[in-house]
């Protein structure tokens, strides 16, 4: 399953707008048939807040449904799947409480995101339940991803974990490629 940017149809009129963000039906049509087991949602009080890069190793591997409920983020997916043509490569894309856009991440992908704007909250559906031993993570600043995170000249706000993450070329990927292609998405590609 590659990454893939949803942009859910918004039904407005005068009193705002209404839109259906999740439908099992819509997103089997879309070649998504992961069953979502947990939702999750985050504050991020100053903009720059970086967290990432994330995943969970098999077997509690997850794919996730981010969303931005406030605010806005620059979120991004790493190809992490050994034997992929386009191992390491990266696609983001903007998600705001304005553009109502998600990204779906399949399973074998790293995740990260920097806030924008202050006091964004994100929220997002994973496949699968957290798993401490399965937890990990990479270096967001590693020199051979090269992600052009948008912080303009700000050093990021961090959290402990994701200060001391090793850089992807000494990390043994526990994910394998499973014949799909990573499909650019219209922001940005490496």
């Amino acid at each position: 399953m590659p990454v893939q940017l949803i942009e859910p149809r918004r039904f407005g009129d005068e009193r705002g707008w209404f839109t259906e963000f999740y439908s099992v039906r819509a997103f089997a049509e879309r070649g998504i048939d992961d069953v979502f087991v947990q939702d999750n949602h985050s504050l991020s009080a100053p903009a720059g807040t970086l967290r990432g890069l994330h995943f969970q190793a098999p077997p509690a591997a997850q794919a996730k449904l981010v969303r931005c409920i406030a605010g806005a983020i620059w979120d991004v997916a790493v190809d992490a799947r050994r034997g992929s043509p386009t191992y390491g490569r990266w696609v983001a894309a903007e998600l705001s409480a304005d553009n109502g856009r998600q990204l779906f991440v399949p399973r074998g992908f790293l995740h990260g995101f920097v806030t924008l704007v202050p006091d964004t909250q994100v929220t997002y559906k994973v496949s699968d339940f957290y798993a401490p031993a399965q937890d990990g993570g990479i270096a967001w600043d590693d020199p051979d991803l090269a992600l052009p995170w948008p912080l303009d000249g700000r050093v990021p706000e961090l959290s402990a974990k994701d200060r001391t993450q090793p850089r992807f070329r000494d990390w043994d990927s526990p994910f394998d490629y499973d014949g799909v292609p990573l499909m650019p998405l219209e922001e940005s590609t490496r």
